[in-house]
């Protein structure tokens, strides 16, 4: 749209209204409805050996328990200071080193985990308790108590998302810690998995939480599917092979605002252009490869982190076999019939 043109009369009459907490539509409409996304997000890519080391040295300065939780945010260069990786959703990396407990709480952001380094660490979900490895994806859902525990000699590593953003949007926080640093357990181990892993659901059961029962998807399990899958030769020119996590009892998404994905593209393979409105955050977990998001390349190895804007171009190309985990407000945009995508030439 053409900018207003100013004059003494308007500029008088828009002083005049101020003092009323009112303003001029007009003079800014053509931020608020763009014609296309505009955002400050901004592609980047943090290699994750640089973040063992900050980490480790973190370690050494502060417990998990003082700190809460002790994890590195993942700061969008485009909105520092803002704890966002995109407008809408939080990022970091966390670790738990031996004989570290990360204290019990509960608040309304929900929050998923990927492992990326480590294995063996604990981590407990409204009484059932889960033992993690490397690619597992872990949910904690809304309002459900969770704690970590490490009682081996290694570190571990994952990455967080969380829709804090969300959340600190609608005005619609709640947080409370537990009495207790580590919360009672009173499920088996692979309780959620036993019950709803293996294409069948509990006769009785009517759940009205929106987030998948099930709150650890070994990677042992995804990977397999994967390689399963692939025997098909079927390759998505966009994606590659790419599939979704999904509530069981429902089919949607695994968690109601934040989408998780998992792709596999074989060595050699060069996706066409793609772009979405959902800014989406990628960790590579197998492989090596480079992503080209608008006008810059970024190569990535096992376990480095990237994110891509909404709305900008994205290829990938594997040097080898790779596997990325992704995840967006995708399921948000859907239900409000805001989620747009483009495939190029694909």
């Amino acid at each position: 749209m053409e900018a207003v043109q100013k004059t003494p009369e308007r500029e008088a009459f828009y002083k005049k209204i101020d003092g009323e907490n009112l303003s001029a539509l007009w003079n800014v409409l053509g931020d608020l409805v763009t014609p296309e996304p505009r955002s400050a997000c901004r592609p980047h890519l943090w290699k994750f050996d640089a973040i063992r080391d900050y980490m480790t040295e973190a370690g050494k300065l502060i417990t998990a328990k003082e700190a809460e939780r002790r994890v590195l945010i993942l700061e969008n260069p485009g909105l520092r200071g803002q704890s966002r990786i995109t407008t809408s959703l939080f990022a970091g990396v966390q670790m738990v080193i031996p004989g570290d407990i990360a204290p019990a709480h509960r608040h309304s952001q929900s929050a998923l985990r990927f492992v990326l380094e480590g294995r063996g660490s604990t981590t407990s979900v409204d009484g059932e308790q889960t033992v993690m490895e490397p690619g597992d994806f872990v949910i904690t859902p809304s309002m459900t108590w969770h704690d970590h525990a490490n009682q081996t000699n290694e570190p571990m590593f994952w990455l967080d998302g969380l829709d804090i953003p969300m959340v600190q949007f609608f005005d619609a926080s709640f947080a409370e810690a537990s009495k207790e640093d580590q919360q009672k357990i009173s499920r088996p181990p692979g309780d959620s998995f036993a019950r709803y892993g293996h294409n069948l659901l509990p006769v009785d059961v009517k759940r009205a939480s929106k987030t998948s029962p099930i709150f650890n998807y070994p990677f042992a399990y995804t990977r397999e599917a994967l390689e399963k899958a692939k025997r098909s030769d079927e390759w998505d020119a966009c994606h590659g092979l790419k599939l979704k996590y999904t509530n069981p009892a429902t089919g949607d998404f695994a968690m109601p605002t934040i989408g998780t994905f998992i792709q596999l593209l074989p060595k050699g393979f060069k996706t066409a252009r793609y772009r979405s409105t959902d800014a989406t955050v990628f960790a590579a977990i197998e492989g090596k490869g480079r992503s080209r998001i608008g006008d810059k390349v970024f190569e990535w190895g096992p376990r480095d982190l990237f994110v891509v804007p909404s709305w900008q171009w994205v290829t990938h190309e594997a040097d080898e076999d790779a596997v990325l985990f992704s995840f967006s407000d995708r399921p948000v945009q859907q239900k409000l019939d805001l989620f747009r995508e483009d495939r190029g030439n694909a």
